[in-house]
């Protein structure tokens, strides 16, 4: 699946602090099957307090190291929205490794999410 759709999308490994500047920044909660921002910890804990993720950090964490709730805390989030990256793209229809856009950056994500977010 993911070489069918690899000329449209770019991904990698991004660390502990790109996916908890998404959380705060970007993240929004599906709370009856509405899209909410996640302003307090009290929507985090009666969502998904059953699975032991009672705010912010415990959710930033559970997505980063793969936790055993893993699957129910992605579920929890929204697809985050980011913007085009500041400075543009280079060439989207080109792969990474030839000087492109898009394909696997691996822990080079990270500069990417930094000029989306």
């Amino acid at each position: 699946m993911l070489r069918i759709v690899e000329p449209y999308i770019t991904w990698g490994y991004p660390n502990l602090k790109s996916v908890r500047e998404l959380v705060y920044k970007r993240g929004f909660g599906k709370i009856a099957r509405r899209r909410l921002a996640l302003s307090n910890n009290k929507l985090i804990e009666k969502k998904l307090g059953n699975k032991n993720i009672i705010c912010m950090e415990d959710l930033i964490h559970e997505i980063y190291t793969i936790g055993p709730h893993f699957k129910e805390a992605t579920n929890f989030l929204w697809p985050f929205k980011l913007n085009n990256p500041a400075g543009g793209w280079r060439k989207k229809t080109n792969h990474y490794v030839e000087g492109g856009d898009f394909g696997n950056r691996e822990h080079l994500i990270n500069n990417l999410l930094r000029k989306m977010v």
